[in-house]
């Protein structure tokens, strides 16, 4: 069943799932490597960004960048 609809696919979708693959995780790694980076008001907070990021595979780096810059620390030097 699986490799009859990968042979049906063609060339052209399974290039288009590649590079959306690759771009998916590019994105979730520059978010890890932020929250890593960076200082949160609540010690914590930078717990539980890692977490959400792990188990919410698909929508974690999104609500990350919608509502984790509010958590962080703003140094403006």
């Amino acid at each position: 069943m699986t490799l009859t609809f990968i042979q049906n696919m063609g060339g052209a979708s399974i290039l288009l799932f590649l590079i959306f693959g690759i771009l998916y995780t590019i994105f979730w790694i520059y978010c890890l490597v932020d929250i890593l980076r960076s200082e949160f008001k609540d010690p914590n907070m930078k717990i539980i960004w890692i977490v959400i990021l792990l188990f919410a595979q698909g929508i974690g780096p999104i609500v990350y960048l919608a509502m984790g810059k509010s958590t962080k620390i703003t140094n403006y030097s």
